[in-house]
């Protein structure tokens, strides 16, 4: 029987439990990611910062979006599972989560966008199946794209929110892909901690694993995030974190 929910506007939508399954069972070959692997060794031999977000938080709740909105950010990209979902679910997060997704999409007019590496890439999702259920239930876009994370173009970014890309803010609970493809492009990344690692595949656990520890390393030897134009003061990156006093 189809599963009934709610989109952050309140709408309610069906989506039958056939989508889901086969996103779990094409999730087998996401696991895999050549261009992925060709930018890990970048990141080794030359652009370590890459690696690195500009701000860490528990959560999405925690960002004060209007901060960053007042500060010329224009728009916003999401990854999906373990930052504003859990794993392959179509639902956002509870709490804090959903409370600071609704905030962005408020603070930036609506413009914010889900680029995933399962829904809406042509590899996986060539008819944009898995794309269309998950705006349904989220009410936010997802981008179509033909490349993983962290490889990709900024042209289809500029083009899809009508500004460049240094004014965009990636979000994403991954270092090596959603960090470094945000700071590849130029543009603010945003890591929060992961909403669940439970029924996460061993090949993700082996990459979290990995990017703890060149996280640990690299932090050692006093490498910094990448410089950003319209945080130019790395000082005033904490400014867009809420503190319980300003909430």
């Amino acid at each position: 029987m189809p599963k009934l929910g709610c989109n952050l506007a309140g709408v309610v939508f069906i989506h039958p439990s056939s989508v889901v399954m086969a996103s779990v069972i094409r999730r087998g070959g996401q696991n895999v990611n050549v261009a992925g692997t060709r930018v890990f060794f970048q990141v080794l031999r030359k652009n370590k910062a890459w690696l690195l977000p500009h701000l860490r938080v528990q959560h999405v709740g925690e960002v004060d979006w209007r901060a960053l909105a007042d500060a010329g950010f224009e728009g916003c990209i999401f990854d999906k599972d373990n930052t504003i979902t859990a794993p392959y679910s179509m639902q956002a997060a509870p709490g804090g989560v959903e409370e600071g997704l609704a905030r962005c999409m408020e603070a930036f007019d609506g413009r914010v966008a889900v680029l995933s590496n399962s829904a809406g890439l042509k590899q996986f999702d060539p008819d944009g199946h898995e794309a269309e259920a998950i705006e349904q239930a989220l009410g936010i876009p997802v981008l179509r794209h033909a490349k993983k994370k962290p490889d990709g173009d900024k042209e289809e970014l500029e083009q899809h929110f009508d500004c460049r890309v240094e004014h965009l803010v990636m979000v994403g609970d991954r270092l090596l892909t959603d960090m470094v493809y945000g700071n590849r492009l130029g543009m603010l990344t945003i890591m929060p901690e992961p909403i669940t690692t439970q029924g996460e595949p061993v090949t993700v656990k082996w990459s979290r694993a990995l990017e703890r520890r060149l996280d640990r390393r690299y932090c050692r030897k006093g490498i910094q995030p990448l410089a950003h134009p319209l945080v130019p003061d790395a000082s005033k990156l904490e400014s867009f974190v809420l503190r319980n006093d300003r909430e």
